[in-house]
């Protein structure tokens, strides 16, 4: 006789609002981050072909979709600007007439409730494509730092909330920290790529942002796919120099690292969902081969379940939608 278990997990499972009671992790539109690429014009909507869904945005439509973005209950908005020129040392970047700190600026303006983070990078801004100073092929981690810091403070002065280093290079937070504290910017916070690893998700971005390297490889600053450990590390120290948030890109093929950091640090983690991760979902529902919204919500799921705060993500919109209705 087949034996009866007394230990019956089923029992609550029965319907959903059982399901619901005993739910051990939630996904809200408070949760996510929604990035923008914001260029220079007026009236400008630029569909990007790798990222179905997602636009090259002038300011004044960025001020527009900040206003659906705040409707739909999400909290928070990653802006990448894409510049008018480009030179070695990527100045635009620290221009304060550039697209990012107009739009920091006019989206304070209308919508003050919206955080708005800016990406800290050199990678739009350079003719080479490199997030830092480049000699005779070499990228200059030193050299970088004050331009990074320029950077951050434009983009403070500007009305950015929080800056978000991307770049890679060493000791960047302490140096970016220093330069806002000195400039009395000491409620801006840094939302810190701690560990950025050098993958072959970023291509539809680096379509989006016109990053693509010119030569080489970002394998000597971004960090090696198979290495946990020093995810570790690189958090660790990123600590230490008062990053107030740390980034774990890209999400999905690295949630180990995110419940590592979640289980090793007591600091917010974000995790970022990135370009190749969305291109393939969108791929795949275009084809019927997967349902969009389950399958995006299960995913975006699973990085709260590693350990994520919240989700840097171009789903974020649709999923806002989803969660509500």
């Amino acid at each position: 006789m087949i034996p009866i278990p007394d230990k019956r997990p089923r029992r609550l499972r029965v319907n959903e609002t059982i399901r619901s009671m005993v739910r051990e992790t939630q996904l809200r539109p408070e949760d996510l981050i929604n990035p923008l690429f914001v260029v220079n014009g007026k009236d400008v909507v630029e569909p990007i072909n790798s990222m179905p869904g997602v636009n090259r945005l002038s300011v004044d439509k960025v001020v527009e979709e900040a206003g659906n973005i705040v409707q739909l209950g999400i909290p928070a908005v990653l802006l990448f600007g894409i510049p008018d020129y480009k030179d070695a040392r990527g100045s635009a970047a620290a221009d304060d007439n550039e697209a990012v700190q107009r739009a920091c600026r006019a989206i304070k303006d209308s919508y003050p409730e919206l955080v708005v983070i800016t990406d800290i990078c050199l990678c739009e801004y350079t003719d080479h494509g490199h997030c830092g100073l480049v000699d005779e092929g070499k990228i200059l981690n030193d050299e970088t730092l004050d331009l990074l810091a320029e950077v951050a403070l434009s983009h403070a002065r500007s009305g950015a909330d929080l800056v978000a280093p991307s770049d890679m290079m060493d000791g960047r937070v302490a140096v970016i920290r220093s330069a806002l504290d000195g400039d009395r910017f000491t409620d801006t916070a840094i939302m810190s790529y701690a560990a950025k690893f050098a993958s072959a998700f970023y291509g539809p971005f680096r379509d989006a942002a016109g990053s693509t390297p010119q030569f080489g490889c970002r394998r000597s600053y971004q960090m090696d796919p198979a290495n946990g450990q020093e995810a570790l590390r690189e958090v660790a120290l990123d600590i230490d120099e008062a990053a107030d948030i740390v980034i774990i890109k890209p999400a999905l093929s690295y949630l180990d690292v995110t419940r590592m950091v979640r289980d090793n640090f007591n600091i917010p983690i974000a995790t970022y969902n990135v370009s190749g991760e969305y291109a393939m979902f969108k791929a795949a529902a275009a084809q019927g081969w997967l349902e969009e919204e389950k399958v995006v919500l299960e995913a975006l799921l699973s990085m709260k379940r590693a350990g994520a705060d919240m989700i840097i993500t171009y789903h974020a919109r649709d999923a806002a939608r989803w969660l509500q209705s």
